[in-house]
């Protein structure tokens, strides 16, 4: 269960140090939190018409746990620890540089690839981002490695039932041609070679440690 489980608006208003996004319309608030040394983020539909976080704040909170369950272990995305309640979750804070086409020549080499690698890992649970076009969805965290964050769009299927099956091929379309975008973004012309080379061993690799069920 969260640490923030049961603790009251104003308390969480007094614990938070920074709006890093002010939702509208239908997406929520996301707040920095301090947990007495311990910062979290959540993402908050009480802020919404009631009307609205009632049905598709709920929904989507519940939505959005779901893939960060299935996605539990991978270094490549934020840990859930919990829900405030049922329109409010909590995540692992993470750091990092949006992605942007200005880091081009920035990262550290074979940075497309260890992407291509994550998202090959995420979509190995069964979870497709849909959304990795947004350069606020992909991170570059402090030692040079992509997150991916914000699975509100997301769709979980499980690999193995005839909907994963028929729908899985279909829908990573969607990250992978997304991923290919940031890689042409990124990469020095004629520098995608060494990088190609590399995908397939990191990504063999996540592949098993995704096998675990969920």
């Amino acid at each position: 269960m969260s640490a923030l489980a049961g603790m009251t608006r104003a308390a969480l208003a007094e614990r938070t140090v920074a709006v890093l996004h002010r939702g509208s319309g239908r997406s929520p608030d996301v707040f920095l939190v301090d947990l007495g040394g311990q910062r979290v983020v959540v993402k908050d539909f009480a802020p919404r018409p009631r009307w609205l976080a009632a049905t598709w704040g709920r929904f989507l909170v519940s939505r959005e746990v779901s893939a960060y369950r299935a996605l539990a272990g991978l270094d490549c995305v934020p840990r859930l620890l919990g829900r405030v309640d049922g329109l409010a979750l909590t995540l692992e804070y993470r750091p990092g540089r949006r992605m942007s086409r200005k880091l081009a020549g920035a990262l550290a080499p074979g940075f497309p690839a260890r992407l291509e690698a994550a998202v090959r890992a995420m979509h190995a649970r069964g979870v497709v981002h849909l959304d990795l076009r947004h350069r606020s969805n992909v991170l570059v965290d402090e030692r040079g490695e992509p997150v991916l964050i914000d699975f509100a769009s997301a769709v979980r299927l499980a690999p193995r039932s005839w909907l994963g099956r028929a729908l899985l091929p279909w829908l990573t379309r969607i990250d992978r041609r997304a991923v290919a975008k940031w890689r042409q973004r990124l990469e020095p012309a004629g520098g995608g070679a060494s990088d190609a080379a590399a995908v397939a061993g990191p990504a063999s690799d996540a592949r098993r440690g995704a096998s675990r069920p969920t």
